[in-house]
């Protein structure tokens, strides 16, 4: 078995965070910290309905207020030929709506955007947007996803009848059939993977500016893709060629895949811009954001596991229905579809498998990617569905996983994923035992001696990373001595600026301190595909390997030439070319400044400003992070009250860059998905489509003393599907918490009668389950 890290921070890799120094010191550079004298401030006037048709929108009033710009509606849009927002998700066939940056006609959620004011102040257009008069006709609403696709809905849409945006079946449904028939055990369950409210610590806001001599815009943004973003800007908006646009993000305070993504705000910023000559600037309050800002998961599943007379695994027949919200996000569909369908089945060898995906429109604010994307809900649904078959059939829970790992590699699923790497088993067996899980029966009868019910939950996950393929980098030695490490995924609090340094000091032999790192520039960086789906170490990590590599050529095709030697004579050290056997050499700051001459170039290479190389890493690979996590849980019987006591987890993430940044993206990824178990329950009112939980004081996030210290054991198992060996680690804690946390909750239930139980496990929800499996309590 691979050595385990106990220590991550006594690890050599585990330098601490470069960028930390900036951000400790109040030097961080956020979208509000931006200085732009002569902006105006623009506010969005929101829809307060659900559903309603839009009857008159009068501006007369607001745009009489002093200090009023402009007031656009969704008119002046369609005037200037303005295209709607596209959705990019690769899921066919699909129903895409047509969602303009204003509401036409009809307003489809709460917070749908009406009118856009700007001013001379943040307040006066705000003062502006109330003077607004909105004749509404009120319609129906519904805001559930399998209540949305069932008869005598109301419609949110012409173009989607019943509500549905897509309908789509992957696997081998007959074989699964088969398999269901001739099975011993036939275990279902229905689960509900929780809508989140995506709440990172920076609420979204941009600056945008327009450049009349060149005919071109400008965005600064809180964005996490800013290539993908722009190109969907120039291509199906604007109409305009990409290099007409330019979009660029500071420091990103949290994202968490939310913006990633192409909102009605950064399309109003760049129009407003451009139609007043004037920078333009807006930025989210937390209530707005709640009810504007990309939501997170809402898939509905039925699934059952068919098993033979031994416990193996025959078949996993998954029904999963999708609330997508009222309109499709950029890559909306493609979470409960694409990634979803990577990732059934888990790390069990089941042999068919088939998969039942419905999309349903409804009177919520759109769903899209949040961290993990769908492998989350794929993992929850197998791993509760183990946890069933494990009791309806009398096994250990941790005895029947054990029997149906993948054991032998390569593997290929069922759902055609080539897993090349793993240790499922040795995962399995080392968290159990770290978690202390044979004292565990005295930790329960000393708890119940008290009162209390007490469990223990053990659970696998397999993430499927990747993410967007391909992927580039540049690397450019400076005359300064100084190197330029371009690279197209994007970050926002991850420490990208410390791992991707490490990766080249440590390729390159130069100090740490002569990286300078740039991202999130399309006029910076040459492509990109951002951050998302655990893939900026195994994409952009594996191109920036390779950019080394042919700048390095590069760099010795020089060095020959102005050694007077053959490339062959040469080696490189520590930033230093050396003729071998001889005392001639020249650096790396030497070639930079000597590129930017022509007369000390040899023949086929053009003068440059440094020397380097751009290169493009093409592949769509994934790698596989993998772990099992124990939780263990106290319940008072009396308030549903629950105290996470322990959480242990033993997880491979290949062969590591810094461990300690790995760690602490698997802490920050486990307590949102604890947040997600026991208390994030985003709630909309089934008549009004109101969002209850509407704003922090409504709807609760994990803190810290909701948490225990995390024992978190990485192991190293390299993968071969990139140079660096690394498999993603940002989302894996996310993917994993959820149902090991609910195993736990349940193992503390199951003694009381309460056999099922949906996430979030509240006080209240744990109260009436008790209640109801034991009325003689209460």
């Amino acid at each position: 078995m691979p050595d385990t890290l106990h220590n991550t921070q006594a690890d050599q890799r585990s330098i601490r965070r470069l960028e930390d120094a900036r951000f400790l010191l109040g030097r961080g550079r956020y979208l509000e910290d931006i200085a732009a004298p002569t902006a105006l401030a623009a506010h969005v006037l929101r829809s307060p309905h659900a559903h309603a048709l839009i009857r008159r929108v009068d501006i007369a009033q607001a745009s009489a207020r002093p200090g009023v710009h402009l007031i656009a509606t969704a008119a002046d849009l369609a005037a200037d030929g303005l295209g709607p927002l596209p959705c990019m998700a690769a899921v066919k066939p699909l129903i895409v709506p047509p969602r303009p940056a204003l509401a036409e006609g009809r307003v489809r959620h709460v917070g749908d955007p009406v009118a856009f004011v700007v001013a001379q102040s943040a307040e006066i257009a705000r003062e502006a947007a109330e003077l607004i008069e909105v004749d509404y006709e009120p319609l129906p609403s519904v805001v559930d996803g399998r209540a949305a696709i069932a008869d005598g809905a109301p419609v949110l849409w012409d173009q989607a009848p019943g509500n549905l945006a897509y309908h789509v079946q992957r696997g081998d449904r007959d074989a699964v059939r088969h398999a269901l028939a001739q099975a011993a055990h036939t275990v279902e369950v229905e689960v509900m993977n929780n809508r989140v409210v995506v709440v990172p610590l920076e609420p979204r806001a941009g600056i945008a500016q327009y450049d009349a001599t060149t005919d071109t815009m400008d965005l600064e943004l809180t964005g996490q893709g800013v290539h993908g973003i722009r190109r969907q800007l120039a291509e199906f908006v604007f109409k305009v060629p990409l290099e007409r646009i330019r979009l660029h993000a500071p420091d990103v305070g949290g994202g968490f895949g939310m913006k990633n993504f192409l909102y009605p705000e950064w399309v109003l910023l760049l129009w407003a811009a451009r139609r007043l000559r004037r920078p333009v600037r807006w930025l989210a309050d937390r209530a707005e954001e709640f009810v504007t800002g990309a939501q997170g998961r809402d898939i509905e599943a039925r699934a059952r596991l068919a098993l033979d007379a031994a416990g193996r695994f025959l078949a996993l027949d998954v029904e999963m229905v999708a609330n997508l919200g009222a309109y499709l996000s950029g890559n909306g569909p493609g979470a409960s579809v694409v990634a979803a369908s990577t990732a059934q089945g888990g790390v069990y060898d089941i042999p068919t498998i088939a998969v039942d995906i419905r999309g349903a429109f409804t009177n919520t604010v759109p769903v899209d990617a949040y961290r993990g994307a769908g492998k989350p809900e794929a993992n929850y649904i197998v791993e509760r569905a183990v946890e069933a078959a494990a009791r309806a059939i009398g096994r250990d829970p941790a005895d029947l996983r054990r029997q149906n790992l993948i054991a032998s590699f390569p593997h290929r699923t069922a759902m055609g994923m080539a897993i090349d790497s793993g240790g499922f088993a040795d995962n399995l067996d080392a968290a159990i035992a770290r978690a202390d899980r044979a004292g565990f029966d005295a930790r329960r009868a000393a708890a119940k001696e008290k009162g209390l019910l007490r469990g223990l939950g053990v659970a696998c996950f397999l993430e499927t990373s990747r993410g967007a393929p391909n992927e580039g980098a540049e690397v450019r030695f400076q005359g300064d001595g100084s190197v330029t490490i371009a690279v197209g995924t994007e970050s926002n609090g991850q420490g990208h600026e410390t791992a991707f340094a490490q990766i080249a000091a440590r390729h390159l032999g130069l100090p740490i301190e002569a990286f300078r790192y740039v991202q999130a520039d399309t006029r910076a960086v040459r492509s990109g595909a951002g951050h998302g789906g655990a893939r900026s170490m195994h994409m952009g990590g594996a191109a920036l390997v390779k950019a080394m590599e042919a700048a390095l050529a590069t760099a010795r095709r020089l060095a020959a030439h102005l050694l007077q030697a053959s490339v062959d004579e040469l080696d490189y050290r520590a930033g230093r070319f050396v003729v071998r056997g001889s005392d001639r050499a020249i650096d790396l700051a030497t070639l930079a400044r000597s590129a930017g001459d022509p007369a000390n170039l040899p023949d086929g290479m053009a003068p440059e400003n440094g020397l380097g190389e751009h290169v493009m890493n093409i592949t769509d690979v994934f790698t596989f992070p993998s772990g099992c996590h124990v939780a263990e849980v106290e319940i008072d019987p009396e308030t549903g009250a629950i105290r996470l006591l322990d959480y242990t987890a033993i997880d491979d993430y290949g062969r590591l860059i810094n461990p300690m940044l790995t760690e602490g993206q698997v802490q920050g990824g486990v307590a949102q998905g604890i947040g997600q178990a026991l208390l994030e329950h985003t709630v909309y009112d089934p008549r009004s489509g109101q969002l209850l939980s509407g704003s922090l004081m409504d709807y609760a996030l994990p803190r810290a003393d909701d948490l225990p210290s995390f024992d978190i054991a990485l192991i190293e198992r390299p993968t071969a599907a990139n140079p660096l060996g690394v498999k993603g680690s940002g989302q894996a804690g996310c993917i994993a918490a959820p149902q090991t946390v609910m195993a736990a909750v349940l193992d503390a239930l199951r003694p009381a009668g309460v056999q099922s139980l949906d996430m979030p496990a509240t006080p209240s929800r744990v109260w009436e389950a008790l209640r109801a499996a034991t009325p003689d309590r209460v």
